[in-house]
C-alpha cells in the first residue's frame, strides 16, 4: 500500500528541521497552529513563533516588517484567508515591495472537505500568479512538500505555498530532483500529456496507468511551480504528444489549465481539455465524494485523456 502523508504534516516538519539550521527564520500563524502544523515550531522554537490572533491582514504586515529587518517569515493560515481576507496586504506589503515573506497556505482546494464553500479556495492560485514578483509552488506530496519549503527559503523574495488537509499517496521520490520553475517528466508516452499540480499528479499516474492497458501511452508532466512556468517543458511535451490535459484541484479559471492555455496557444497550439472546478463554488461533504462530483478523478482523466485523442483526430484530418 502507498504510504500517505499531507503536505502540511509535511511542511511543519521541515519547519523544525529548518529552524535548527537557520536563525533567521521566524514563524507567524492566525490562531491556527494546530491545523497549519506551525505548532511544532511553535513547541521547538517558542521564541521565534508568533500567533496574532484572527487577524490575518496583520500577519502579512507584521511579516513583511519582520522580512524588511532581515529575518525569513513564514505566514500560515488557510488559503481562503491568506489570499482573500489579506489580499491588500499580500500585493502592496509583500509582493509590491518585494520583501521576502513565505506565505504557507494551508487547507486548500475541495479537499477540505465539511468545511464546506466558505473554506474551499479555488480561486487562490489565480490570485497569487498575477501578482508581480510572487513565486507560486503547489508540492505534489509530502516529500516534494518538504522540498519545496527548503526551496522557499532559499529563494529571495515572495512565495506562495500551497498545502492540503488530507493524507494523500507520496508519489515523488525524497532524491528526486527539485528546482523552483521546473516541471517534471514523471511518465513518458506519446499519444497525449497530462500536465498537472498537486493531489492531481498522483490522479494523472493512475489515469496513465489504465490508459496504456487500453493501448494509449500518456506523458505526466508534473508542475510544481506555477509561477515561474516550466514553458519550455510544456512546448516541448506539447509537440511530442499533440494533446493536452490539464489537471488541478483549483477553478479551471485562472489557475494552472488557463497559464498553461496562454503558453500553448502562442507557442504551440494543440487540443487541450482542461480538468478542475468549472466555475463554481464548492460544497460540504466528504473529500473524496467532493472530488467525484466535481469531476477531479483518475476515471475523469481517463475520459479526458479519449476526448482530447478524438479532437486531436480530427485535427488531423
Amino acid at each position: 500500500m502507498t504510504e500517505k502523508m499531507a503536505t502540511r504534516d509535511a511542511y511543519g516538519k521541515a519547519l523544525v528541521e529548518l529552524g535548527k539550521e537557520q536563525e533567521r527564520i521566524v514563524v507567524l500563524d492566525a490562531d491556527l497552529s494546530k491545523s497549519t502544523k506551525t505548532a511544532l515550531f511553535a513547541e521547538a522554537f517558542p521564541g521565534r513563533f508568533y500567533n496574532v490572533g484572527v487577524s490575518e491582514a496583520d500577519m502579512m504586515g507584521t511579516a513583511a516588517g519582520l522580512a524588511a529587518s532581515g529575518y525569513i517569515p513564514f505566514a500560515s493560515t488557510f488559503g481562503v484567508f491568506a489570499t482573500g481576507r489579506a489580499y491588500d496586504q499580500v500585493r502592496n506589503s509583500i509582493a509590491y515591495t518585494r520583501l521576502n515573506v513565505k506565505i504557507a497556505a494551508t487547507h486548500t482546494g475541495l479537499t477540505v472537505g465539511e468545511d464546506g464553500a466558505s473554506h474551499q479556495t479555488l480561486e487562490d492560485l489565480a490570485l497569487m500568479r498575477v501578482l508581480p514578483n510572487m513565486t507560486v509552488i503547489v508540492p505534489a506530496d509530502g516529500n516534494q512538500a518538504r522540498q519545496a519549503v527548503r526551496a522557499a527559503v532559499r529563494h529571495e523574495g515572495p512565495v506562495y505555498l500551497r498545502l492540503g488537509r488530507p493524507k494523500v499517496p507520496q508519489i515523488i521520490g525524497e532524491d528526486f530532483p527539485f528546482e523552483l520553475g521546473r516541471g517534471q517528466m514523471l511518465n513518458e508516452g506519446k499519444d497525449l500529456t497530462y500536465i498537472t499540480t498537486g493531489i492531481m499528479t498522483a490522479m494523472a499516474l493512475e489515469a496513465a496507468e489504465e490508459l496504456k492497458a487500453q493501448g494509449v501511452n500518456a506523458s505526466v508532466v508534473n508542475i510544481h511551480t506555477i509561477k515561474p512556468l516550466d514553458e519550455s517543458l510544456l512546448v516541448q511535451a506539447a509537440r511530442e504528444t499533440g494533446a493536452v490535459v490539464t489537471a488541478e484541484e483549483h477553478s479551471i479559471l485562472g489557475g494552472l489549465g488557463g497559464a498553461v492555455a496562454e503558453v500553448l496557444s502562442q507557442e504551440c497550439p494543440v487540443p487541450l481539455i482542461r480538468i478542475g472546478v468549472k466555475d463554481s463554488f464548492g460544497e460540504s461533504g466528504n473529500p473524496d465524494a467532493l472530488l467525484e462530483k466535481y469531476g477531479l478523478t483518475a476515471r475523469n482523466l481517463v475520459q479526458a485523456g479519449h476526448a482530447v485523442l478524438e479532437k486531436k483526430a480530427k485535427c488531423c484530418q
